[in-house]
């Protein structure tokens, strides 16, 4: 029985292991400068959500996460700006944040679409490509985030490049780091299978104006899911640092 035991933790360790070392290895030329970014002729930029504050601001991660995807919207990587995140109860939404926070560095709000079920890294990708019709993107977010977001979206089909938005060190890093390693594994199995993600809904055209995503009916249906979205995968719980 030890023996049995032993021998399934090794499997273990060696699939983890293995997922991890190839979603970094086909991703990692892929991350490239803001310089390199401009030239990709892009559809949109998508950024990934993180928490925000009970005031409706922006965490620390997710601010640099912003800030990235702002300076390659107006160094003009790409027409669009896709925030995709969480806003699977009326309580808390972090597109309407991303979104704000946008305006009020000067996006223009047309230009920015509200992905309300981007629930994990992979349903966010699947998202950009199923329901926006986005065929090249660029992602913004942290390097420890990207290699898991770039294997996702290539291996959906979509072209896709990443900035990082390493701005700041961040208190919980070491825990971010932790939690990607099973997180990889995942996401690699998901590609694997092309799973679905949880709400997909109809097609969404980057070609009209994004305040159409601000609409209610969108959010009662990614509200319909509050109960199934709360047994979603912790791995792609909120970043919590500030």
């Amino acid at each position: 029985m030890l023996a049995v035991v032993i021998a399934i933790a090794i499997a273990g360790g060696v699939v983890v292991i293995g997922t991890n070392f190839a979603t970094i290895q086909q991703t990692k030329d892929d991350i490239v400068t803001p310089e390199v970014a401009t030239s990709f002729d892009g559809d949109a930029i998508v950024v990934l959500g993180a928490s925000v504050f009970a005031d409706g601001t922006p965490s620390g991660i997710l601010q640099d996460r912003l800030d990235d995807g702002i300076e390659l919207y107006f160094a003009g990587a790409a027409p669009k700006i896709i925030m995709s995140g969480d806003n699977s109860t009326v309580s808390y939404n972090e597109v309407k944040a991303m979104k704000d926070y946008a305006i009020s560095r000067g996006v223009p709000s047309e230009d920015i679409f509200c992905d309300h079920a981007g629930f994990s890294t992979y349903e966010s990708m699947y998202r950009a490509k199923h329901v926006f019709g986005a065929k090249r993107i660029i992602v913004a977010t942290q390097t420890y985030h990207l290699y898991r977001a770039l294997y996702a979206a290539h291996g959906l089909g979509l072209e896709a490049i990443g900035v990082p938005s390493d701005y700041h060190t961040y208190d919980r890093q070491p825990l971010y780091d932790l939690r990607e390693i099973p997180a990889r594994t995942k996401d690699f199995f998901k590609v694997l299978f092309e799973v679905p993600s949880t709400f997909v809904g109809d097609p969404i055209s980057l070609e009209q104006s994004g305040d159409i995503t601000e609409g209610e009916e969108e959010l009662q249906n990614v509200e319909a899911l509050d109960a199934e979205v709360q047994e979603t995968d912790v791995l792609d719980a909120p970043a919590q640092d500030s």
